[in-house]
């Protein structure tokens, strides 16, 4: 082969690869804008279905907070004898079953939303249990002691509900 018949050989050749590697490119390009519209109507897809999940989840928690709300629990779980020790475990035991009862609520929504609610949770049971040490000696009077200490600040459930309803609006 004579460095003549060489150069032709590239004069052939050149045009080939050129037009192999921008295909090769647009192919590429072509591909990687199919895998994104994909990815994005799977997930417009998953969230179309998620959404209302989410939603239902917060709803929960919204109620598990309303519930919780001193005086709504106060006034929902009557004691059921006179010994006050008795009613303020009773009301803890009430609290702590309404949260076990929604507990897988919390992989619908945000960690510091979840933590938010729990401190909410401890916040109450604290009040519970700080109203508990009063003097008071039967349930009825313990009952006033914490709606009494609840009527002066805003109650940890009022706060959290605040932050729930905060972070639907987020997501429209």
């Amino acid at each position: 082969m004579t460095g003549d018949d060489i150069l032709q050989l590239f004069a052939f050749l050149l045009p080939a690869v050129v037009t192999g590697a921008v295909a090769f490119y647009f192919f590429r390009l072509h591909t990687r804008n199919e895998e994104g519209r994909r990815r994005f109507l799977l997930q417009k897809d998953t969230q179309k279905q998620a959404l209302p999940i989410r939603l239902q989840a917060y709803e929960r928690m919204a109620l598990f907070l309303e519930r919780i709300s001193i005086p709504s629990l106060v006034v929902r779980v009557a004691p059921k004898s006179k010994n006050k020790a008795d009613y303020e475990n009773l009301l803890i035991k009430q609290i702590e079953t309404e949260f076990d009862h929604n507990l897988s609520q919390q992989i619908y929504m945000s960690d510091e939303c979840w933590n938010i609610i729990k401190a909410a949770k401890s916040a109450t049971i604290q009040i519970i249990r700080s109203a508990g040490m009063s003097e008071s000696d039967s349930s009825d009077k313990l009952r006033e002691d914490i709606l009494n200490e609840t009527m002066e600040k805003q109650s940890p459930s009022a706060t959290a509900l605040a932050f729930v309803k905060r972070e639907i609006s987020e997501l429209w």
